[in-house]
């Protein structure tokens, strides 16, 4: 396995957790914070969605690989931690906030 395929995996998930154009794109556009959270929350339920679906066509036994299956629940797997994180952190924030005296 050489770097450039690995650094080509990493960009990958990059891309599917949040790191991609259309993040930055609605951004530029003056999104809000509100629409940038909740596409992305509705991106990792897509993904989730795929792994669901990837899952039921292994158990099927349709033309699907355990590879393929694999990797979606991978990706939707670190796609929901991530989305955790970033609500954990969120609520941290919060908090924070709420304890700041005025």
């Amino acid at each position: 396995m050489t770097i450039r395929s690995i650094e080509g995996g990493v960009e990958g998930v990059g891309k599917s957790l949040g790191g991609n154009p259309k993040g930055a794109e609605a951004a530029g556009k003056g999104a809000s914070f509100a629409d940038t959270l909740k596409a992305s929350m509705d991106e990792v339920n897509g993904l989730q969605h795929d792994a669901d679906r990837a899952i039921e066509a292994l158990v099927k036994g349709e033309d699907t690989s355990l590879h393929e299956t694999m990797l979606a629940v991978e990706k939707a797997d670190l796609s929901f931690k991530v989305m955790m994180q970033v609500r954990n952190k969120l609520l941290e924030a919060y908090r924070e906030v709420m304890r700041t005296p005025m």
